[in-house]
């Protein structure tokens, strides 16, 4: 028997390889970019509202804590002034420069919180004054601003040309701007300083510390920080409870608006385009950490800006994380030629 060919006529032309789709490259997916997710669980975790429940139970376990202490604690005197009257007066003294050390903590929480309420009550007068284009009261509003920094050397020129300019001044608008740039310009300066300072850290720990939570640690350790000098900044010092909660303020404000992811055009305009192809995953991800802390720096000075941006520009979150990293991407770039 022999074998011979057998010719199969096809319908219709073959498809060419230059029409097959291109092969995905699996070294670079799209889900493996970076997305700051420290910066994203910190946000979360100093925005989580608390329950009812929770809040009453700490609530109880405070007051329990506190009336077993101060049981303890008089039974320990009582029991000084039975064993040895000397060493019960030294307790008891002992005991009331403790009480008057609580007082004047919980002195100092109530002032810094009431600093906070002053910033915000000021922030509305200017608001207010603006739209009612009323000059005597915003007069009034720019005396109050002014005053606010009456205690700080380093404000008296600006308050001395404020004081100097501001009678001159007939329009309502005009006399609110001259005190934005008088008053509010050098603010803004020191804030931004910090925000580059913060975001720096939040980067650079990212990028080089491997350890689990490290990040996640540093972005809300830095962050707080940021919050409290930028409020500090602004005439709001707060305390420890002011700050927590002046963070809570800031940070629920970009959960609830969907601040705390970065998009491409963001990451693209602060890493120079596609830099982020030629970089490490971990860099990328201090770069995106460092880019949302500058986010959250600029929710906090809105905050506690006690004007609202109008003669002034707003802070760009680009230009800040660029101004912050830019001796990282050096860094990278020189790197990248050793290799």
């Amino acid at each position: 028997m022999t074998n011979k060919p057998v010719l199969i006529e096809l319908s219709e032309t073959p498809a060419s390889p230059a029409d097959a789709p291109p092969v995905q490259d699996v070294s670079d997916p799209v889900s493996d970019r970076p997305e700051g997710r420290a910066m994203q669980i910190a946000a979360r975790l100093a925005a989580r509202p608390a329950s009812r429940l929770a809040r009453f139970f700490w609530q109880a376990t405070v007051a329990l804590l506190g009336f077993v202490i101060s049981v303890a604690a008089w039974r320990f005197v009582e029991n000084l002034f039975a064993a040895n009257p000397v060493l019960g007066w030294v307790g008891a003294g002992l005991l009331a420069v403790f009480v008057c050390a609580a007082a004047l903590m919980g002195l100092r929480e109530l002032a810094a919180f009431a600093r906070l309420r002053r910033l915000d009550r000021v922030h509305r007068e200017v608001t207010a004054a603006a739209q009612a284009d009323d000059l005597a009261r915003a007069r009034k509003v720019v005396t109050h601003v002014s005053g606010l920094y009456a205690a700080r050397p380093e404000m008296d020129w600006s308050r001395a040309r404020l004081a100097e300019r501001a009678p001159e001044q007939l329009d309502t608008a005009t006399l609110l701007n001259l005190a934005e740039t008088e008053l509010m310009a050098p603010l803004d300066a020191a804030a931004r300083l910090e925000i580059e300072a913060a975001a720096r850290t939040v980067a650079t720990v990212t990028a080089l510390v491997p350890l689990a939570l490290a990040d996640v640690f540093t972005a809300l350790t830095a962050n707080l920080r940021m919050i409290r000098r930028v409020a500090e900044i602004y005439g709001g010092r707060a305390g420890s409870l002011g700050s927590l909660r002046l963070a809570r303020t800031v940070l629920t404000h970009l959960v609830a608006t969907g601040a705390v992811a970065v998009g491409d055009d963001l990451i693209e305009t602060v890493t120079g385009g596609h830099l982020f192809s030629k970089l490490s995953r971990r860099f990328g991800e201090g770069v995106v950490n460092g880019a949302l802390t500058a986010r959250v720096g600029v929710a906090a000075i809105e905050v506690c800006r006690p004007m609202p941006f109008h003669a002034l520009q707003k802070p760009r979150v680009t230009n800040l994380t660029g101004r912050a990293l830019t001796g990282l991407f050096g860094k990278a770039k020189a790197s990248q030629g050793s290799d």
